[in-house]
């Protein structure tokens, strides 16, 4: 077998290219991407240059679009890969397959269907096990498999695959092949088993970066600290998307009363500081000793679930979010700063989606043998 044989993949509701980003890491040539959204687009073609995407309704393009002026067949492509948003999955009152509201899901499996590849990977939150008391997720399984495919799924925590933040996602892995299916092994753990690396900590991913309540950096001013900050750095020289928000000054003062690890409902605070209202993860401050906690497009809204820098008074800078996410620092993201912000809390870690890839590549190998 020609162990430098790169394998062919597609890459659905590709977003800004979080999964696609880990899969080609792991040596996965990413023929085409699809997403409907033209900001995410250009972050993804401004760091993959030689992949084509498509900016279109999912449901307006076929396998065929998919791989036109690509050089690539659909039995050239081994794997699709992609999470179709879940807020329409329902089996109220219609046949779960036919409910317009899925109809993103149903386009991923049609297209699924249509290039036939070896194997695909579906990623979403971990709230679909639960949905409908699990009739959704049974539905998800008969899907695929009334197409031909065996299909397992697996809770994945980010934290325990070497990525510093608790994020939980729900990865389906399918295959036409007559070999076992392979989740990615953990390579840390948040119980301390025997065997298991402690996992990395907020600081282990942004404490090389140039630390300020207001002044944007565009370049390092300290040496990378462990292996993770080293790899985020790859050959940057510069830094970009790291300019800090701008707070009040009631906002800024309130948070000089919340202690690392606190939010401002657990400390005693002069009541003109207070907020009027909020939920008890709002208004809260990351612990430096931890893993954060999951990125979501709120990262620089204080008011948002725990995201106030832990040291510093302010949310978090894109810079920030994105190491926290697992994006290396050469990584640009294209958009108005919202755009910017929905990108990175969207993402699949990078980081995690090549660990993901490196376990389908053992599939794929072992099916070559």
């Amino acid at each position: 077998m020609n162990k430098s044989k790169k394998y062919n993949c597609v890459e659905l509701f590709a977003g800004s290219g979080g999964l696609g980003t880990g899969f080609e890491i792991a040596g996965f040539n990413i023929v085409s991407a699809n997403d409907i959204w033209q900001p995410a687009a250009d972050t993804y073609v401004a760091n993959h240059k030689k992949v084509k995407y498509i900016v279109e309704d999912i449901s307006k393009i076929n396998g065929d679009i998919l791989l036109v002026n690509t050089g690539y067949k659909k039995n050239d492509i081994d794997v699709i890969i992609g999470g179709p948003p879940c807020q329409g999955f329902s089996t109220l009152g219609k046949r779960f397959i036919d409910d317009p509201r899925n109809k993103l899901f149903k386009e991923y499996v049609r297209i699924v269907r249509e290039i036939k590849p070896k194997i695909f990977v579906m990623e979403n939150v971990s709230g679909i096990l639960s949905m409908e008391k699990g009739r959704v997720l049974e539905n998800i399984i008969k899907s695929f498999k009334s197409i031909g495919y065996k299909i397992e799924y697996k809770l994945l925590n980010a934290a325990e695959y070497g990525v510093p933040q608790l994020r939980e996602r729900v990865i389906f892995i399918g295959t036409r092949l007559d070999i076992d299916i392979k989740f990615p092994n953990r390579t840390h753990s948040l119980k301390k088993e025997k065997g298991y690396k402690n996992v990395l900590t907020l600081w282990d991913a942004i404490g090389d970066l140039p630390q300020s309540d207001d002044v944007e950096y565009n370049n390092y001013d300290k040496e990378y600290q462990n292996e993770y900050q080293k790899r985020m750095r790859k050959n940057s020289k510069t830094l970009t998307h790291h300019k800090p928000s701008i707070h009040n000054e009631k906002a800024k003062k309130m948070m000089t009363f919340i202690p690392m690890g606190k939010s401002v409902w657990e400390v005693d605070i002069p009541n003109e500081y207070k907020p009027k209202s909020g939920y008890g993860n709002t208004y809260a401050r990351l612990d430096a000793n931890q893993p954060g906690m999951t990125i979501t497009r709120n990262f620089s809204c204080i008011s948002s679930s725990r995201c106030i820098h832990p040291y510093l008074n302010r949310g978090l800078t894109a810079r920030e979010a994105a190491r926290i996410q697992s994006y290396p620092d050469n990584y640009i993201f294209k958009g108005s700063k919202t755009d910017i912000h929905i990108q990175i809390g969207n993402s699949v870690p990078p980081l995690l989606g090549e660990k993901i890839a490196k376990a389908i590549k053992e599939m794929l190998d072992k099916e070559k043998e």
